[in-house]
């Protein structure tokens, strides 16, 4: 290879997330010199890392050992748990690391070049890249921003490690708190407040709106909060944090309705903040091809393409921010680089809760189709009708389908239940194709099995539901 600070490339991704390693793995496979700039030590970005998958590990591991402290002696299977939590965040990090060397591997088999350090624009075609052995110059042909997100931080709040922590401390706290506040009721907050509540924490959850899980049908929402009510967690909606005070003791939370009224005080070992994500676009020099982050961080942009040669995806760009949204984005715009029909529908991409139960969804919600004077039908099935839920004694939930009235054409699939998340790509699927709601309910479906509920859902459209 020439020398690093005068090689060309066809294209440098600067983020080495869900989103940028997709597309640099792309690249390479369509034959592209390529390379991806990371700041971090090890690749993945914060999905990987400090994010989708170390939560997913504790999700799992805390719902087995809740399991087993409360399930296990219905089930005929006498135990008495002891939690371990340095085995557990050991076998977090173990998976973690593992994932990360496999995109290292990738790479490795796709011909792409990690450059690892800080990369910031430097005008039409040049990346600067800050490592450890200083700042290089790149010449390429297209960039591609993919640098994600970070903890939008809460004004009057001030982290404290240990203390007052993000996600990533959430992560990683060393002892279970007696007492966790959680500020915030979407998914990060929730599912982070359902590991810790399993290993023994009482959990508040404080939300500024009078509901949780914002985006959700309503319907759903109600039901899954009345679910995780049932396991123990407490919610106080409507209710805006003012500011916080650390002690030695812990945390003290000051709290007051959100359209006015007597403020309170609320105490905590610790406190999570998580009340979404913002675009990291700070220091990427991006002035210097003609562009600017809006004044939430998102870069405008046609089509992913900012300017000449310029493109972003992920969660520096509009739609919405997850994982599998920047993994789809970063092909995308690698195959239009490379000449080919690149897109991606930012309709169909599902979102998922890893709780439990899981909480899943596609499309259009009920408010959203009323909202567009959208004319719909609607099926709904309940969990604790289906045989597979029953014998599992897992009947928190339902599964509701929304097609348009006239066509059958579906809009929208809502699940909450066990295993959701593994359920919502069969909607997916069928709604990528126009599928309508007949054409689910005369698939046939396994029995029994969790997915019978999709169908009967279906089925519902046209009132022919059968229970088991």
């Amino acid at each position: 290879m020439a020398d690093a600070q005068t090689a060309e490339y066809d294209v440098i991704i600067i983020g080495g997330g869900p989103g940028g390693y997709n597309a640099a793995i792309r690249a390479g496979q369509l034959g592209l010199k390529v390379a991806c700039v990371e700041m971090r030590s090890t690749l993945g970005g914060t999905c990987l890392n400090v994010g989708c998958m170390p939560s997913k590990a504790l999700l799992h591991a805390s719902e087995l050992f809740e399991a087993a402290s409360k399930d296990f002696a219905g089930l005929g299977i006498d135990v008495s748990p002891k939690l371990n939590l340095g085995q557990m965040m050991s076998q977090k990090q173990d998976s973690v690391t593992a994932l990360t060397k496999g995109i290292e591997f990738l790479f490795k088999k796709n011909k792409v070049d990690w450059l690892k350090g800080r990369g910031r624009l430097d005008g039409p075609g040049k990346v600067v890249v800050e490592g450890p052995d200083g700042a290089k110059t790149y010449a390429t042909k297209n960039v591609v921003i993919a640098t994600g997100s970070e903890p939008t931080p809460l004004p009057g709040v001030a982290f404290a490690e240990g203390k007052v922590v993000d996600s990533t401390g959430a992560l990683a706290l060393p002892a279970v708190p007696q007492k966790l506040i959680v500020v915030g009721a979407g998914i990060i907050g929730l599912e982070l407040g359902s590991v810790w509540r399993r290993l023994g924490a009482e959990v508040t959850v404080v939300e500024f709106l009078d509901r949780i899980t914002p985006g959700m049908d309503a319907d759903m929402a109600t039901a899954f909060q009345r679910a995780l009510t049932k396991q123990g967690m407490k919610f106080k909606l409507g209710t805006k944090v003012t500011g916080a005070t650390v002690g030695a003791g812990g945390v003290d939370l000051t709290v007051e309705p959100a359209k006015g009224g007597e403020a309170e005080t609320l105490t905590g070992d610790v406190v999570l903040v998580a009340i979404g994500r913002r675009p990291y676009t700070e220091g990427l020099g991006l002035e210097t091809v003609g562009a600017r982050p809006d004044a939430r961080g998102f870069v405008a942009n046609d089509h992913f393409k900012v300017a000449d040669g310029v493109w972003v995806i992920g969660d520096v760009t509009h739609g919405p921010m997850l994982a599998h949204k920047a993994e789809e984005d970063g092909v995308a715009v690698i195959e239009l680089i490379a000449g080919k029909a690149g897109h991606v529908d930012y309709d169909l991409v599902p979102s998922v809760v890893y709780t439990f139960p899981e909480a899943a969804w596609v499309g259009k919600t009920e408010d959203q189709l009323k909202a567009e004077g959208i004319a719909y039908k609607s099926g709904k099935f309940p969990f604790t009708a289906n045989s597979r839920a029953k014998i599992n004694h897992e009947t928190d939930g339902f599964v509701k389908v929304l097609a348009d009235a006239v066509t059958d054409r579906v809009l929208g699939v809502h699940i909450l239940g066990p295993q959701a998340g593994e359920m919502i790509g069969e909607a997916c699927v069928l709604m990528a194709f126009g599928g309508a709601s007949e054409d689910l309910a005369r698939t046939c479906h396994p029995h029994p099995t969790r997915s019978e509920a999709v169908r009967q859902a279906a089925m519902g459209v046209e009132g022919w539901t059968m229970q088991a």
